[in-house]
C-alpha cells in the first residue's frame, strides 16, 4: 500500500514537473496585471501634479510629508514608468523595489486608518467600526434613490456602495510585486530573461 501510494506521488510529481516549460506565464500574468493599475495611477498624479504636490505635503487634510514635489514626483514616476517596465518584463526585480515602497507607503500613510477593506462590506469579518458606520449611510443613500431617483437605472451597472479606502488593495499589489520581485520577469516572456540568455552566451 505504501509503495502505491509513493508511486502514486511520484507519476503526480513527474506529471506537474512538465509544466515548468510554461513557469514564465504566471510572472507574465501579475506583471500584466499590475501594470495598467500602476500606470493609471502614476498618470493621474503626473497629470495633476499641482493637487498632488498640495496633498502629499499639507499636514491638515494631506499627508504632511516633506518634500513634497520630489515625492511626488518619485511615487508618480516610479508607479507610471515602472508600469511600462513591467509590461515588458524589463528591470523586473530591481523596479520592484521601489514599486514595493510605495504600496507600502500608500498602505501605511493614506488607507492604514480605514482598516483592511477597499469597499465598506458590514457583513466581512474584516468589517471594523468605520465600516459598520457606513452601512447606516449606505442603508439611508439607497433609500433616498429609490424615494427620489430613477434606481432601477443607477444601480443597472451594479450595486450602490461606499468606498472604505483601506489598506487591502496596496497591500495585494505589494504581494504581486514581493512574487515578482523573487521570480523576475518570467521565462521566455520577458526581456529580463532574453537579456540574461545574451549574458550567459557570452561568458
Amino acid at each position: 500500500m505504501a509503495n502505491q501510494l509513493v508511486k502514486h506521488y511520484n507519476s503526480v510529481h513527474n506529471l506537474l514537473d512538465k509544466t515548468r516549460f510554461a513557469d514564465g506565464i504566471a510572472p507574465l500574468l501579475l506583471r500584466l496585471y499590475l501594470a495598467p493599475v500602476l500606470m493609471q495611477a502614476g498618470y493621474n498624479k503626473l497629470s495633476h501634479f499641482e493637487d498632488t504636490t498640495a496633498w502629499f505635503g499639507n499636514p491638515d487634510w494631506g499627508l504632511g510629508l516633506p518634500f513634497p514635489e520630489v515625492m511626488a514626483a518619485l511615487a508618480a514616476g516610479t508607479e507610471f514608468f515602472g508600469g511600462i517596465l513591467l509590461i515588458i518584463g524589463l528591470a523586473t526585480r530591481w523596479i520592484s523595489i521601489p514599486l514595493m515602497i510605495t504600496m507600502l507607503v500608500a498602505a501605511f500613510t493614506v488607507h492604514i486608518d480605514n482598516g483592511w477593506l477597499a469597499i465598506s462590506d458590514a457583513s466581512s469579518w474584516l468589517a471594523n467600526d468605520r465600516v459598520m458606520e457606513a452601512s447606516e449611510r449606505l442603508a439611508r443613500a439607497k433609500e433616498i434613490l429609490r424615494e427620489n431617483g430613477n434606481y432601477g437605472w443607477l444601480t443597472g451597472r451594479g450595486s450602490v456602495v461606499i468606498l472604505n479606502n483601506g489598506i487591502e488593495f496596496a497591500i495585494t499589489y505589494f504581494i504581486m510585486l514581493l512574487s515578482l520581485f523573487f521570480t523576475g520577469g518570467g521565462r521566455y516572456l520577458s526581456v529580463d530573461y532574453w537579456l540574461a540568455k545574451s549574458f550567459r552566451n557570452q561568458d
